[in-house]
């Protein structure tokens, strides 16, 4: 039962989709098994460069079958376009699968996310306003709306109704909005019934019986470990479980049939959103990370924060999710510098701190403690085993390493497909 995990070990935007496509190739099935299109992955194959949004990247890989499993919430006009965009490139997206029972985003989801976080104002979460925590609180308030709710229009109808009742409260009241009509919502989701009805499935069923099988299985986490609803920079996180049991949840396997977690690390750091972040730079440093990193959201455009590489939040990444490796990515951002900071400890109230601290508090008070470690200045781009990497360059991998707590077994240095170096095989 060959079964992997392949997640974020910061706060997301790690590079997931590279490794994910890389692995892709080699794979039966890759999982999206949480978030929505709220978490984005660039994909480079040679020269063509492939932003996803909700798909899960092994769509780029022929003889994969995606799936987006029933922790996953999905918006069908989402859906539709990012699957249009890559029929008309090419791709072929006819082996998609999703699960009957993910949950769908509505258009007053969407409307939701953007008052509230509006109106919260300066207390703002930072989210992307694309109904994704919306939909999810639907979910646990057993209000929510199924992807197979959509072919059955007196259940759909009767669950819009339940989920308006109070929605249209709060809007006109609260938010001072207008009310928003039933059988609006109803007929724009029926419209999407039949469109992607050939990709529904009981994935649950078919994932199992693929492992049962020794098949394959990729399960692939949006966003990163720091913002897991239960293990993250609560509440500045999002609203699903981006760590390894996620997996287990979102795509209906047991923890038993998981057989490799792998954690996959940004050679410094990066957060979008607000939030505590203890290495972030606000400095030229800062700056030359995100203009040579290409530090943007795929999915937000917006500007990531950078810092240095935080040990304490791969470590804690380790033990949270039981990591078996990690894949080092963007280690070619770092040529160029002299010698580079790497944060070991915290600093709270005058104490040094090696683990990440529980409270928010102490955490949003941490003081990184920083050791230096010698740059390079040699392109690293073309290195295709680990000797090839400059001895300073090899030597900050090593430390990472040592201190992160998991092998490092990939590290990736440029964006293309194949400027990855192997050191163990994930499979």
């Amino acid at each position: 039962m060959p079964a992997l995990v392949l997640l974020g070990a910061q706060w997301g935007d790690e590079g997931k989709g590279k490794a994910t496509d890389l692995l892709g190739g080699s794979v039966d099935y890759v999982v999206r098994y949480q978030g929505g299109n709220n978490a984005g992955h660039t994909v480079v194959v040679g020269d063509q460069k492939y932003a996803l949004h909700l798909l899960p990247s092994g769509i780029l890989s022929p003889g994969c079958t995606p799936v987006i499993g029933n922790g996953v919430v999905v918006d069908p006009s989402v859906l539709l376009s990012e699957l249009s965009g890559l029929n008309e490139r090419g791709v072929d997206t006819s082996k998609l699968l999703i699960s009957g029972n993910a949950h769908i985003i509505t258009p007053y989801n969407v409307t939701v996310d953007k008052v509230t976080e509006r109106f919260l104002g300066k207390r703002k979460i930072g989210t992307t306003g694309r109904g994704i925590g919306p939909t999810y609180a639907d979910k646990i308030n057993r209000v929510g709306i199924r992807v197979q709710d959509l072919y059955d229009e007196s259940i759909l109808t009767q669950k819009v109704e339940a989920a308006l009742d109070v929605k249209n409260q709060v809007l006109t009241k609260l938010f001072n909005r207008r009310a928003i009509a039933v059988d609006q919502v109803v007929e724009e989701l029926l419209d999407y019934a039949e469109k992607i009805k050939p990709y529904v499935a009981d994935t649950v069923l078919i994932l199992n019986q693929a492992l049962d099988d020794d098949k394959v299985v990729l399960f692939e986490g949006g966003q990163g470990t720091l913002l897991d609803i239960d293990h993250g920079t609560y509440p500045f996180v999002t609203s699903s479980n981006p760590t390894a049991g996620g997996a287990c949840t979102g795509a209906g396997v047991g923890p038993t049939k998981i057989s490799r977690v792998i954690g996959i690390l940004k050679a410094y750091t990066t957060r979008v959103g607000s939030g505590p972040f203890p290495t972030e730079l606000f400095d030229e440093d800062g700056e030359a990370l995100r203009r040579i990193g290409g530090e943007r959201g795929v999915t937000t455009g917006r500007d990531r924060r950078c810092g240095w590489f935080d040990a304490v939040i791969a470590r804690y990444a380790t033990r949270v999710n039981g990591l078996t490796d990690f894949f080092l990515t963007k280690l070619d951002v770092l040529t160029g510098w002299e010698q580079i900071p790497v944060c070991v400890a915290y600093e709270i109230d005058g104490e040094r701190v090696e683990e990440l601290p529980y409270s928010q508090t102490d955490f949003h008070h941490a003081k990184p403690v920083y050791e230096y470690l010698p740059g390079w200045q040699e392109d690293i781009t073309k290195a295709k085993t680990f000797a090839d990497l400059p001895k300073n360059a090899q030597g900050y991998v090593k430390a990472l390493e040592d201190m992160s707590g998991a092998p490092i077994s990939a590290i990736g240095v440029g964006p293309g497909r194949d400027e990855t170096i192997e050191i163990n095989s994930f499979l």
